[in-house]
């Protein structure tokens, strides 16, 4: 028996006084560290070296079984996602219950049975105990990883990945994961490139090499006692066979010599992403482990109070949220500072963060703050306590990072003894306003100007949205080449104006599949400004648009909606059979933008203004001057949409050039990969077609 895990804690006592004795001019001395009751958690060591860590609670009617295996990250390489995925493909199957068998029994017992790469978690009341704990024993010894499984994962998980190019957030935790950490398994991000090099192989050989009772710790919480405990394990995990489990070492990663500036552009985006963080040494008990959390929670930690919370968002009105991070990690921990913030100011934000860890290397805290501080870390703590699962998760730590046992026994103690002089000691320790990362995801056209003002090395280094070092191109345009000549060359290149103006109308159908059903796109266009589109999904219709050039509607799910007279103008723009024509005549702003990069091809981009408002950037490849992308940012229901469209495979269709393939992303949680079908040009459409009586 070990007296160690916190069961609850004690209960203030206050004793009153008369209200005309007290002297509310002075501040009260803080009382002593409240009196924290110990309960115990039992431990034994199965002969196959598995740790068994048991919690009794007779009061609760559930159980739960917890298996963590202590193993070291591991290097993925150009399959980078296994591991991720690895949790998913364990509990896929057994060579006695197939996936379908397997959840049905979950299911009929109400309980839940989830795994990782580092283990598997059970729950159930706890009358299903047995069968549960059966269940669990099945899955680590005897899984099967289908390979039907194994792609189905691997198309969920390209299908998350399309939306990452959209989304500031996830986009700044690829930089910190890539940037912080090369070299290191915690600095491997995943792409779509990583993802379709995953091999069955990969999960065998992983669960082989580290899925190993003798690295492994067993968590039991609930209803049971030691003795009955031994006997469960024993029946359905004394047959797992130990093994040796390699261990890995690596660099430890430090921060930069300086602030080094690095941007993901995310196109049109009206706010930026930002973190200001770097590396540190912490492992989890450290002996500063609490007393830089407290500093942190002063900076930022999550409190409305954090200074960083009280300058950017209550002062300066930058943010809805500003905080800090400290973590620990018996590896390499982090420190990040941030917020999502407009894109003008977010310089002056970044300028107010360093502001803030400067302060607090430089200042000491005042003792109000510290308090007030302790006090939340206080209550929060003790709130923690009145689960379970805190109780085991304190057991865990325990054992498998060699904590003291007293370690969370005296956590308050060590926690209310908190001096001014140790946050201070601990912000000049693991606070570098001077030597880290500023991460940022934005509008490329508005904030890296913005940026070079910190860059130590003079320079903002680009990335895309998964970490990968943008190239950018070294070419310079002379004065001769514009936005009209450019448009100019593409006209040539698709066939030439008199080819595209002898073009009376053209019928295009386009398919794609969607969530497991085919969706039809067919479009009818009459010059000058005519169009029907037609959206089919499994043969049904789903969307109408009708436009005859001065009115048109929208008909959906038994709605018809007529054209608002704000879109009309955007509605002639898209009824033209090649609008970029018009571009010549006057019915766009364009400027040309510079030279980018998009796949190794040099293109020019041109940013269009059109008459109704609306803002496109298009992209001319440099050699071949036909369409390679375009790009749209449109607000809808107060969100930002960015719309971006590839185009490929160029034919001729009576001597024009139309792109065959089309992908769409920004509209869904994946990309929609159009392919034309049919493309017939002057078939001579019935004008009545376009009618909106």
């Amino acid at each position: 028996m070990k007296n160690i895990i916190i069961i609850f804690a004690a209960v203030f006592a206050f004793g009153g006084t008369l209200a005309a004795q007290i002297d509310r001019s002075v501040q009260p001395e803080p009382g002593p560290a409240p009196t924290i009751q110990i309960g115990e958690y039992d431990a034994f060591t199965m002969d196959n070296g598995l740790r068994v860590i048991v919690v009794e609670n007779e009061r609760s009617p559930r159980i739960s079984f917890n298996l963590t295996l202590n193993i070291d990250p591991v290097m993925e390489g150009d399959a980078a996602g296994y591991v991720s995925m690895f949790g998913s493909q364990l509990r896929s199957g057994t060579t006695n219950r197939d996936k379908a068998t397997l959840d049905n029994e979950i299911d009929f017992i109400g309980a839940s049975l989830s795994a990782s790469s580092r283990g598997v978690f059970g729950s159930a009341l706890a009358r299903h105990s047995e069968t549960l704990m059966e269940l669990m024993a099945d899955v680590l010894q005897n899984p099967t990883f289908p390979q039907e499984e194994l792609d189905r994962a691997i198309t969920q998980s390209k299908s998350g990945l399309s939306t990452v190019p959209t989304d500031a957030q996830a986009i700044v935790s690829n930089l910190s994961s890539a940037i912080l950490f090369p070299n290191h398994p915690y600095g491997e991000v995943m792409t779509e490139e990583t993802i379709e090099n995953i091999t069955r192989d990969h999960i065998v050989d992983y669960y082989n090499t580290y899925f190993k009772p003798n690295v492994g710790f067993l968590v039991i919480v609930g209803n049971i006692n030691v003795e009955e405990a031994k006997e469960l394990t024993q029946r359905f995990l004394g047959d797992w066979v130990g093994g040796e489990v390699p261990s890995h070492k690596y660099e430890t990663p430090q921060p930069p010599d300086g602030l080094r500036v690095s941007f993901a552009n995310r196109p049109g985006a009206v706010q930026s992403v930002f973190r200001v963080a770097y590396p540190v040494e912490l492992t989890p008990g450290h002996p500063d482990a609490i007393k830089a959390s407290v500093m942190n929670s002063i900076l930022g930690g999550g409190v409305f109070s954090g200074r960083l919370m009280q300058n950017l968002r209550e002062d300066k009105g930058y943010t809805y949220g500003a905080r800090s991070r400290l973590s620990t990690d018996r590896l390499v921990g982090t420190f990040s500072a941030g917020a999502e913030v407009g894109n003008n100011v977010t310089d002056s934000a970044i300028v107010e963060v360093l502001y803030e860890m400067e302060r607090m290397v430089n200042e000491p805290v005042d003792e109000r703050s510290l308090e007030l501080i302790k006090n939340f870390m206080n209550g929060s703590f003790a709130r923690s306590l009145e689960s379970p699962q805190t109780v085991a998760r304190f057991a865990l730590n325990i054992e498998r990072f060699n904590l003291p046992e007293d370690y969370y026994a005296t956590y308050l103690e060590r926690l209310m003894a908190v001096t001014a002089d140790d946050v201070q000691e601990m912000a000049r320790k693991y606070i570098k306003p001077g030597n880290a990362h500023i991460l940022v995801a934005g509008n490329e056209d508005e904030i890296p100007e913005r940026l070079l003002r910190f860059a130590y090395d003079g320079k903002v280094h680009f990335y895309d949205a998964f970490a990968r070092p943008v190239e950018k191109s070294d070419v310079e345009l002379d004065e001769s080449v514009t936005a009209e000549w450019v448009i100019s060359q593409y006209i040539n290149a698709i066939g030439g104006k008199d080819a595209i103006n002898a073009i009376e109308d053209v019928t295009m159908v386009r398919t794609a599949e969607m969530m497991g059903s085919t969706i039809k796109e067919t479009t009818r266009k009459m010059a000058p400004y005519k169009m029907v589109m037609e959206l089919e999904m499994g043969g049904n219709l789903m969307q109408k648009e009708v436009f005859d050039g001065e009115a048109g509607y929208t008909s959906a799910m038994g709605q018809k909606m007529p054209t608002a007279d704000s879109d009309i103008e955007g509605q002639r723009q898209r009824a033209k059979i090649v609008r970029e024509l018009s571009y010549l005549d006057g019915d766009a702003q364009m400027e040309l933008r510079g030279v980018e990069r998009i796949e190794g091809n040099d293109v020019y981009r041109i940013r269009v203004t059109n008459d109704d408002g609306t803002i496109v950037d298009e992209y001319y490849d440099m050699e071949t001057f036909l369409k390679v992308r375009e790009s749209v940012t449109l607000e809808q229901m107060g969100q930002t949409q960015t719309i971006t469209t590839d185009f490929h495979d160029y034919k001729e269709v009576s001597g024009v050039y139309f792109p065959y393939k089309v992908s769409v992303s920004g509209v869904g949680p994946m990309p929609i990969e159009m392919e034309t079908e049919k493309l017939e040009v002057n078939t001579g459409l019935d004008p009545e077609l376009f009618s909106v009586e």
